[in-house]
This record gives structure tokens, C-alpha cells and sequence, in this order.
């Protein structure tokens, strides 16, 4: 009964209209439901039709979908890819093909970055630090080849250790300065723990360092302000909860441009010029892109489209990534057996973080087995018929990790398979 009442209480929560009278499931950007419905249980069955399962599938139609609706909602300004919720070369190139807003792309390790400059991608963009000689020296010597790799920073010693690398290889490396965007209170610290620097004072001591360096220059800013990009605030049943993050976003929003500005004057006091500002997430396109000195925005989620990212109030991309799991046992009348399934995304543990049915609609997990390594029982009451054989539809709670569990994305357009491409793993990387 409880799984029921959670179930419609989450129909009752994507009905729910937008200001601009879309319902939530609607895409802003295309507004016809005819077109996404289209894309039901019965379409994908027939697309997928022999193909042995499990298996990844990209949507292109409904991807072409998001890529307007991040076109739309950046408004002008650049767009970064975040590669870590992409992890396919492929699909990296056709999404930076597909618009010139797309440029650059932020990577999530050292390694990663000098493969997909041996693919030919440019202005790679590491997210996070690199410590160890090694990964750093790879970025020396892809630097001397001719790629452009921006190291991550956010202290003196990530400073003196890439400065030691460089040094040994004869190369100038550029640095990005991460800040923390971060909003600490009382009792409470709204956001995700990652660079100390939050003031002026904090910083000069690393932008010095850097302008000492013979072998170092400042080419970037960047500010994640994950609270807001990659934190829902409409969640179905938690109205008091979404109201008390809303909140906090919105003192969020004000305290990170006062806080990116504040940097962007120092720096600018020290006569640097910036290659680029970079905040944001697909959470965010919009307040981010609206601080004047932001010159690009970081968005990977929106393409994929994951589950965590259903519940916002201002935006719904269209569900374009999954993947299919085979039932091979109906032990009860509405319970259905699948092989394997239990792909769950990174983070603190909590069922949001479990891969969610998708179609047939209706189809949902058992709270006391959720999905596992081997078999993933599914609740359907439905009026479909499923019998052994029969595919269930997932999506991820998290947009790349899914690319981890699979060799391989199949590109689906106009109501066929058009080719398959290989993700990170097929290509044989493993970067972390």
C-alpha cells in the first residue's frame, strides 16, 4: 500500500504545472507531448527487439531535445561539457558539434584529460586536483605536444607541486583557481566540501605564488555551487524540505555571485587576464549564467538527463540515457524477476541513489530488495503484458556512471537503432 501511495504521489508531483503552464514532464523547449510519448514502452520494445540484454541506450531525438533546452536556458553565454556525466568520446563530439556555444570540456582526472587529447578535443579543463607526479608529468608532455590541459588549484602546495613537474620538462602550465562556493551557517553547511579558498585574503597568497612561477600562469576562475546545480527542490512527498532548500538557494545564489566577483576583482587588481570564469551545473545554468563575469557555464546532467535531476522546479529535460534489463522469472502476480540491474550511483547512501524503472510506467522496485547485483525484482500492475524476455526500461540515478557499467551506447533515432558507439570502459579506460 505504502509503495502504491509513494507511486501516485509521484504521478501527482510530475503533473504539476510550471508557471509557463507546461506540465512538469514537458520539455520548456518542446512543448508537444504527441512526440515524447511516442517514445513509450511498446516504442522501445520494437526498437530493441532481439537485442540480448542488459544493454545502454542514448536517445538522439530526445537528446536533441536537451541540447536546445541548454542552448536556450545559457542564453549566450558559453557551455562547457562536463565529461564525467558524458563518458563517451562519441557522444562528446557529436554534443560539441551539434552548437557553437558548446566549447571546451571539464574533465574529472589528469589521465582522462591527455586520452581525449589523443582524441583531438581541445581546452581540456581538469575539475579537480592532480597531486601525483605521474599524472602530472602526462599533462607536461601532452603540453609539449600541443595540447592546451588546465590543472586545477586551490593552495600553495598544488602550486609548488606542478611548478616541480613542469620545471623537469621545460613546459609553462596554466592553472585554474578553484573557490568555494559553498554557503556555511550555524549547524549547517549547504554544499559540497571541496577548495578552502572563500575570500580575498585566502587567495592572494596562491595567485602570488602562481605569478612567481616561471613555469605557471592563472588562465581561470572557477566556482561549483552544487548546492544548486545538483540539488533537486521539488521532491515528491517532502514539500517541507524542498521549501527549506529553496530557501537556502536562494541566499545561495546572491552569496556566490557576491563571492565570484569579489575573486574576479583581485585577480583583475593584479592586472591578469582571464581566459574564462567557469561556474555552475545543469542545476544552474540560468542563475549562473545571469553574474555578469561568468564566461562559461559547466553542463553535463542535462543531456542524459538522470533521475536525480526530475525533481527541479524550474526545468525537465527529457529522459534521453537508460538501459534495459531482461525478466526471467514472474515468481508472483505482479512481481517480475530481471538479471541483474543493481547499478547504483555514487554519493552518501540513500535509495534516491538506486537506478529507478522507467517504462513500462507504473513499474517500480521492492523496497526490502531494491535492485542487485544479480536480480532486480520489479512491481508492475500495469496493463501491459510482460512475460520472461521481456525487457524493463531503467534510468540512472546519476548521468555517466552509467557508462561505467557498459561497453557500449546504443544511438536510437526515429524509431531505430542507428549505430553503436563505444563508451570510456569499451575504449578499455578506467580513469578512476
Amino acid at each position: 500500500m505504502r509503495d502504491q501511495q509513494e507511486q501516485q504521489q509521484h504521478e501527482i508531483a510530475t503533473e504539476e504545472k510550471l508557471p509557463n503552464g507546461l506540465l512538469r514532464h514537458e520539455s520548456p523547449v518542446n512543448s508537444s507531448r504527441t512526440q515524447v510519448e511516442q517514445h513509450d514502452y511498446a516504442y522501445y520494445k520494437q526498437v530493441f527487439a532481439g537485442h540480448p540484454m542488459p544493454f545502454a541506450y542514448l536517445d538522439l531525438d530526445l537528446l536533441e531535445q536537451n541540447i536546445r533546452q541548454v542552448v536556450q536556458r545559457a542564453d549566450g553565454k558559453r557551455v562547457r561539457l562536463a565529461s564525467k556525466s558524458l563518458r563517451s568520446v562519441d557522444v562528446i563530439r557529436r554534443i560539441l558539434a551539434s552548437n557553437p556555444c558548446f566549447q571546451g570540456i571539464m574533465c574529472y582526472s589528469s589521465r582522462e584529460a591527455v586520452y581525449l587529447a589523443l582524441q583531438g578535443f581541445d581546452d581540456l579543463l581538469i575539475g579537480y586536483p592532480a597531486w601525483n607526479k605521474l599524472d602530472i608529468a602526462a599533462v607536461a608532455r601532452a603540453t609539449s605536444a600541443g595540447a592546451r590541459i588546465t590543472l586545477m588549484v586551490d593552495s600553495v602546495e598544488h602550486v609548488q607541486q606542478i611548478e616541480a613537474v613542469a620545471s623537469q620538462h621545460e613546459v609553462r602550465l596554466p592553472l585554474c583557481l578553484e573557490i568555494d562556493m559553498s554557503l556555511d551557517l550555524p549547524g549547517l553547511h549547504f554544499g559540497v566540501w571541496r577548495s578552502p579558498i572563500r575570500t580575498a585574503r585566502q587567495a592572494r597568497p596562491v595567485i602570488e605564488r602562481i605569478m612567481a612561477s616561471p613555469h605557471t600562469w592563472l588562465d581561470g576562475l572557477m566556482g561549483y555551487e552544487a548546492q544548486i546545480a545538483g540539488v533537486g527542490d521539488n521532491i515528491p512527498g517532502h514539500s517541507i524540505k524542498n521549501s527549506i532548500i529553496q530557501r537556502l538557494q536562494q541566499r545561495s545564489i546572491a552569496e556566490v555571485a557576491e563571492r565570484r566577483a569579489t575573486l574576479i576583482k583581485l585577480v583583475e587588481s593584479y592586472g591578469l587576464p582571464l581566459r574564462f570564469v567557469n561556474g555552475g551545473g545543469t542545476g544552474s545554468i540560468v542563475t549562473t549564467g545571469a553574474e555578469a563575469g561568468v564566461t562559461e557555464i559547466t553542463v553535463g546532467s542535462a543531456f542524459y538527463a538522470p533521475a536525480l535531476f526530475d525533481y527541479y522546479r524550474a526545468f525537465r529535460y527529457q529522459p534521453a540515457a537508460g538501459f534495459a534489463i531482461e525478466i526471467v522469472r514472474h515468481p508472483r502476480r505482479s512481481l517480475y524477476t530481471c538479471l541483474g540491474g543493481g547499478y547504483i550511483a555514487s554519493g552518501s547512501v540513500g535509495p534516491e541513489k538506486q537506478p529507478q524503472p522507467y517504462l513500462p510506467r507504473g513499474a517500480r522496485l521492492v523496497p526490502l530488495e531494491g535492485a542487485g547485483e544479480v536480480q532486480t525484482p520489479i512491481r508492475y500492475t500495469g496493463k501491459i503484458p510482460l512475460r520472461p524476455g521481456d525487457p524493463v526500461f531503467m534510468r540512472h540515478s546519476k548521468a555517466g556512471e552509467l557508462c561505467e557499467r557498459f561497453t557500449h551506447l546504443l544511438l536510437v533515432a526515429n524509431g531505430a537503432i542507428q549505430e553503436e558507439v563505444t563508451t570510456y570502459r569499451g575504449d578499455g579506460q578506467c580513469f578512476i
